[in-house]
């Protein structure tokens, strides 16, 4: 007997002497090392979404009204438009961090473009969710939300769906709308939500936010570089934090050149030089240099046209030239969109130039 109790004790033994050398080979370090590494390698648009409405970048009004809406318990079905990265999904998740408290995902049904969102989707997964009973999880509110990001990209037979679910359940959940385009949802759908669009960023705001992130990180940022990248955000606030991380990994020192530089678009200092040739020298003279200059620096022509575009806006001439000019350039543009040769568009580029220099002499003699 004495030897049938060992026996299973050495077993035991074993066994625990086995799991504690496997234990030993590095595994529990494989399962506890990614974690300050994940942190590091969060792109900077994740890590600094804001997590609060009081953090949310610009946009103040709306985000006051919707704050106000939030604590009053009066939250309406809402729909939010405007151009990407200006905040319409991080103020909806701050309103549900609000209202349920770390424990929001259970109480939203987010779907997004990358989701099947057609007719069955509607009727099935979002009915589903918004007629069965809420489960508070301490929290005062009991009213679910639904979350659509990019509303736009729906059929119109799942808009025409979702406009009876809306209605059905409206006293248990709330519907949040976002997209790009409004003109894309129906306007029976428009009518049952408070419409917020959320503008473009104004600079200030973009370079307040963008202060935030180089003081956070411990960046090496210059005053032009942080000039250049509000510039070429064009008030996007993620399409500015991913230049700026993208540059950070290129270059210790972000300048305005560097960031030029990692995002291939013309420097200012190139468009005035083009500007130039396409304003004083002959036709093949400023062909040759405008070839040569997007060979050594590896420009888009598609980009020159949008620069010199701009920098037409800044320059003195008579508005009838400037209107036949401009009229030129946004045929070039659009058949570059196409796929046509870059050197015919150049060459029909230099040649609406020659004729508005044509048009400038006329005007002065």
């Amino acid at each position: 007997m004495a030897e049938e109790i060992v026996s299973p004790m050495e077993i035991d033994g074993g066994a625990s002497d086995e799991a504690a050398v496997k234990a030993s080979k590095g595994k529990n370090v494989v399962v506890m090392a990614p974690t300050p590494t994940f942190a590091k390698s969060t792109p900077w648009v994740e890590k600094y979404r804001p997590q609060s409405l009081a953090d949310v970048a610009a946009h103040r009004d709306i985000v006051d009204t919707i704050d106000r809406l939030t604590s009053e318990n009066k939250l309406p079905h809402l729909l939010l438009y405007g151009p990407p990265g200006t905040g319409k999904t991080s103020t909806i998740l701050a309103v549900a961090r609000k209202i349920y408290g770390p424990q929001y995902h259970n109480m939203i049904l987010e779907l997004n473009a990358s989701d099947d969102r057609g007719i069955d989707v509607v009727r099935q997964q979002i009915q589903d969710f918004a007629s069965t009973q809420s489960f508070s999880f301490g929290v005062k509110a009991s009213v679910k939300l639904v979350l659509l990001d990019e509303a736009d990209a729906m059929t119109k037979d799942a808009q025409f769906a979702l406009r009876r679910v809306i209605e059905k359940y409206t006293k248990s959940t709330r519907f949040a709308l976002i997209c790009n385009h409004v003109n894309k949802i129906i306007p029976a759908l428009q009518s049952r939500c408070t419409r917020f669009r959320f503008a473009p960023l104004d600079a200030s705001h973009v370079t307040e936010r963008l202060k935030h992130v180089i003081h956070s990180e411990s960046l090496d940022v210059d005053e032009n570089g942080l000039k250049a990248l509000v510039r070429l955000s064009n008030g996007d606030m993620r399409k500015a934090l991913n230049i700026l991380q993208s540059t950070h990994m290129a270059s210790p020192h972000i300048t305005e050149e560097a960031v030029y530089l990692c995002t291939g678009n013309p420097m200012p200092k190139d468009i005035e030089q083009i500007s130039y040739w396409l304003l004083n020298e002959v036709f093949a003279t400023c062909y040759k240099h405008i070839t040569e200059m997007k060979m050594t620096k590896g420009l888009a022509l598609v980009d020159i046209v949008r620069e010199v575009t701009m920098f037409i806006f800044k320059i003195k001439m008579p508005s009838d030239v400037r209107v036949h000019l401009i009229n030129d350039m946004a045929d070039i543009e659009y058949r570059l969109t196409f796929g046509c040769s870059d050197k015919l568009q150049l060459g029909a580029l230099i040649a609406s130039f020659t004729r508005a220099r044509s048009a400038l002499v006329a005007c002065a003699n």
